[in-house]
């Protein structure tokens, strides 16, 4: 699997729809989800889907409106329950000539929502029209449950996720499976050799403990790490936990890592709801960083430090308050395509 920074044929998204996911504030989520799109069709191509051909015409207006280039914008009418492509998306993986390939893990709610029949079936009904090569992840005898906001690999081997996700009986993906079993999935179907596991994810977030609010590789050694510096605050203990895992890892080679740190927002609330707020739910794009911001004073020292970690990007801050009452950020709406 291609680390996120290395070259991009696109990016996949779900254009927004379902009201309930950003109850009172809806209105101003397409807007949002058009200042993504404006800033990644300067750089990649988009991949857009739609749940029919009024709502690509909706969308058209709103992007048009909002300055995108739509010459750079491949519209789908693939019909999806909520589109949060980082989880229901296609995982691409390359082989030693270049070629990519699809890995179509089954998408089960986060194993907590019944409403995921359509997006489910996303991968399938793309590629009835791509004509890709998929693979369909098998593991002792049954196809296997995983988001791509629960991984995170730096493009050598490594791979990082958390024992929350992926092994606490909780939302639980794949019953029964242990840590060897999850190292075998993703030695086969991503050519992963390392499996580093954190433990717990951030307070609000819906998904029980993905890894792209916690950590991300920003290149093949160097892990940013999300802390919270208020002993006060609910995140503190389970950060600092992190962190200091971090510090004892090793990547495939045996190497140490380099690691970095982003602060915490102060959290942000919605009608008394906790929200996932975390700058590390970045996504690295062909030549810029989108990093959501959320009004607060730390947003300019997350940027300042992505700025310093990737010299050769731009980084574009995203207004995203609004956009993480549907419990996630740029990171969860968006999944690559590796060129």
């Amino acid at each position: 699997m291609p680390a996120e920074w290395e070259p991009h044929e696109g990016t996949w998204l779900g254009w927004p729809h379902e009201r309930t996911d950003w109850p009172g504030k809806f209105a101003a989520i397409p807007w949002a989800y058009a200042e993504i799109v404006r800033h990644l069709a300067c750089v990649e191509r988009v991949f857009l889907l739609v749940e029919n051909r009024e709502a690509e015409a909706r969308a058209r207006t709103i992007l048009r409106k909002s300055g995108a280039n739509l010459d750079a914008v491949s519209f789908f009418r693939v019909p999806t329950d909520r589109g949060w492509m980082r989880d229901s998306g296609p995982v691409a993986v390359r082989d030693a000539a270049g070629k990519v390939a699809w890995n179509n893990f089954v998408f089960n709610g986060w194993a907590k929502y019944s409403d995921h029949k359509k997006d489910a079936v996303v991968v399938s009904r793309l590629n009835r029209k791509l004509r890709r090569s998929v693979w369909q992840p098998v593991h002792k005898g049954r196809r296997v449950v995983l988001e791509g906001g629960s991984i995170d690999v730096n493009g050598r081997g490594t791979l990082l996720t958390t024992r929350e996700c992926l092994l606490s009986p909780v939302q639980e993906r794949n019953p029964g499976f242990t840590e060897q079993d999850y190292a075998d999935v993703f030695r086969r179907y991503l050519g992963v050799t390392c499996v580093l596991w954190l433990e717990r994810g951030i307070a609000g977030d819906d998904t029980h403990g993905h890894v792209d609010d916690l950590a991300r590789f920003v290149d093949p050694q160097t892990v940013v790490v999300v802390v919270e510096n208020d002993p006060a605050e609910e995140n503190y203990a389970p950060l600092r936990e992190n962190l200091a895992l971090v510090k004892t890892m090793r990547d495939q080679d045996g190497g140490p890592l380099r690691i970095e740190t982003l602060p915490m927002p102060t959290p942000v609330y919605f009608n008394g709801q906790r929200l996932p707020a975390s700058y590390a739910n970045f996504y690295i794009a062909n030549r810029l960083v989108l990093v959501p911001t959320f009004g607060d004073a730390n947003d300019r020292a997350a940027l300042n430090t992505l700025a310093r970690l990737f010299p050769q990007r731009e980084i574009v801050g995203v207004p995203c308050r609004d956009l993480v009452l549907g419990l996630g950020t740029l990171h969860c709406l968006t999944q690559q395509q590796p060129s």
